[in-house]
């Protein structure tokens, strides 16, 4: 497997609680060993709680505010999920404006289980194919969306690339199509 260019600037958004430890750390991981820059983004300072299902799990030092990033600081976009993040996150409208952002830029977005709800809300999902949760079903399909209950999807229908995992059990395929996608980008900072 290629790596990304040292250097990809990765933005991993999550709401102040409620992020799927796993779902955030794995991919994390991932990005970080293959050389690319991981930023924790949310929508306040401080730390975030990060949550093992419904208990609590560790906390994390949040890197920017999501008032003060655009897109064009990174080179894709990850989107843990947990039910409160995203459900959080699709309240927020600068939240919701900077992961729509992604999309018009034609940059990667990397989703995962309850992630797609803040894709519901920005209003991305029309024609494309993807995964999620299952319970996200309805929501995806009303937002014009393709479901599939599939470990993996990539959709490249569209000026942005969507990477799509179902739940932890498909991190590896998630965290493996991510650095593959970022080493694949002709991005430059």
């Amino acid at each position: 497997m290629s790596e990304p260019q040292a250097g990809r600037r990765v933005a991993f958004l999550v709401a102040p609680e409620g992020a799927e430890e796993v779902e955030l750390t794995e991919p994390w991981r991932a990005v970080a060993r293959a050389g690319g820059c991981p930023v924790l983004v949310s929508t306040t300072t401080g730390p975030v709680q990060a949550f093992n299902h419904l208990d609590r799990g560790d906390q994390f030092d949040v890197d920017r505010v999501v008032d003060d990033v655009s897109a064009d600081d990174f080179d894709a976009l990850v989107l843990p999920g947990g039910v409160a993040n995203p459900d959080q996150l699709r309240t927020d409208g600068r939240a919701v404006a900077f992961v729509r952002e992604f999309f018009n830029a034609g940059k990667p977005v990397a989703v995962i289980c309850h992630g797609p709800w803040i894709l519901v809300e920005a209003g991305v999902l029309a024609g494309r194919r993807i995964t999620s949760w299952p319970s996200l079903r309805t929501d995806i399909v009303n937002a014009g969306g393709e479901w599939v209950d599939e470990e993996l999807v990539r959709c490249d229908c569209g000026p942005s690339i969507l990477l799509s995992s179902r739940k932890p059990d498909d991190l590896p395929a998630f965290c493996e199509a991510l650095v593959a996608e970022l080493a694949s980008q002709e991005v430059t900072l």
